[in-house]
């Protein structure tokens, strides 16, 4: 049996990863934000604002619509994540808090599907349907020590889980957004189009008892069952064809607003979770006819969103003024926003075969030097993405498409802050295949 006076050190400690596996779980192989949506995107790693290929202009840059014909595209992503989470070194009693954890979820399937309608010379119609999330963790690894559990009036003897509640552990967050968009080219070469974002998020989260003592409402932390939300946003869009060999293609998307999770206010910020702002820049060159090069910036508002911006140590310094679930309470410590760089290129082999790479880069939202380890090693994300696809036009038109990614991180490692002589360690990374099919009408 565990001496009581490790309990409080590990449900300070619980309440970090607490914050910090969420924030992993969203993000991890581009989660919130997928590298790219649709096959074009998914081979080029997302460069494709002033690039269009295909129908999925509502997803990047709405004003691409007005360029992409009629064409149906059906696209399903297989991902592929592995989260793993460790700490070592810890002795004595406190040396049931060692582990090592891997998340049994690895394999999910994403569908999205685009049309666009060419209405007139000026007018295009069109609807895209995309997702964010599907990267849910779930740990079923326990001390495996009866009594360990650091909310016995819930768990009664059972063993905590490595967050120190009881059973299963895990999340589950996803979005679906659909939108429906109109692009028009005001002259030649130029357009603009707008797509309003309809947005329904679903939450679920479990053994988390741990933290309920510390919410300012208890009974809505954890084991609630699938919580549903529904909000909206909007997405405006420019883009230029200035010659056969330059293109250039702006986008915003504002704050999606959503409704409050009502199961899991105790746990998340205000028991609300928008969708931030983002917005890109991009550009597209062909140096040669049967050649393309797209390059993007695209900035996201993390830190603008309470629920990912508040820093992690409120609720762990003082959970009586700073409850979780309240506006001051603790969110995943995204305190900065966050500049992604994206590379494409585009080849021509064939008039039948289409060749596409891409690569891109963005600085972590979070910091890994937040005052130890403890509170910065297990909020990580996969920071580079890199791409390779093809397309197939077969003879009789239709286009299949294929596509490789694999996003990777750097390893977070450093010593605990709460147990000295403890080591915590965390590497995510993600291996995805996207398969896709084309027809132009």
């Amino acid at each position: 049996m565990l001496l009581i006076s490790y309990k409080s050190a590990h449900l300070s400690v619980s309440l970090v990863l607490l914050i910090a596996t969420l924030s992993t779980n969203l993000h991890a192989g581009g989660g919130y934000f997928a590298m790219g949506y649709g096959p074009v995107a998914w081979q080029t790693a997302g460069a494709v604002t002033a690039v269009a290929q295909d129908a999925f202009a509502g997803a990047s840059n709405p004003a691409k619509l007005s360029a992409a014909g009629n064409q149906l595209d059906l696209s399903l992503s297989f991902l592929n994540p592995n989260r793993k989470v460790k700490r070592t070194g810890t002795t004595g009693p406190a040396s049931v808090y060692n582990f090592s954890s891997t998340s049994k979820n690895s394999l999910f399937l994403v569908p999205e599907f685009a049309y666009s309608r060419q209405i007139s010379d000026q007018l295009a119609l069109g609807i895209t349907s995309y997702a964010n999330g599907g990267m849910n963790i779930e740990y079923k690894d326990t001390t495996g020590i009866p009594g360990t559990n650091l909310n016995p009036t819930v768990c009664g003897t059972r063993p905590g889980n490595f967050m120190g509640g009881c059973g299963e552990l895990g999340f589950d967050m996803a979005q679906l957004i659909v939108a429906p968009t109109v692009a028009w080219k005001f002259a030649p070469g130029q357009s603009v189009g707008i797509s309003p974002l309809l947005t329904l998020q679903m939450f679920k989260a479990y053994g988390l008892q741990a933290f309920a003592p510390s919410s300012r409402s208890p009974n809505h932390v954890s084991n609630k069952g699938q919580d549903y939300a529904f909000g909206g946003g909007v997405r405006v869009g420019w883009f230029g064809e200035f010659n056969p060999w330059l293109s250039l293609g702006a986008a915003y998307s504002s704050k999606i607003y959503m409704q409050d999770f009502d199961k899991y206010k105790g746990l998340l910020v205000e028991g609300s979770f928008d969708v931030p702002a983002n917005y890109s820049v991009g550009i597209a060159i062909k140096p040669r006819h049967n050649w393309l090069v797209a390059f993007d910036i695209q900035r996201i508002e993390f830190k603008n969103v309470r629920a990912l911006g508040n820093g992690i140590l409120p609720s762990l310094v003082d959970p009586v003024a700073n409850p979780l679930g309240s506006r001051t309470g603790s969110g995943f410590g995204w305190q900065r926003n966050q500049t992604n760089y994206k590379l494409g290129v585009i080849y021509n082999a064939t008039p039948s075969l289409t060749l596409r790479a891409g690569y891109t880069y963005g600085r972590r939202a979070n910091d890994n030097d937040l005052d130890a380890a403890s509170f910065g090693v297990l909020a990580v994300n996969p920071i580079r993405a890199g791409s390779v696809g093809m397309t197939w036009k077969t003879s009789s038109g239709d286009e299949l498409h294929m596509g490789y990614a694999r996003m990777d991180g750097t390893t977070y490692g450093g010593p605990s802050a709460i147990f000295p002589g403890a080591r915590e360690s965390v590497r995510p990374y993600v291996n995805a295949i996207n398969i896709a099919w084309s027809r132009h009408m």
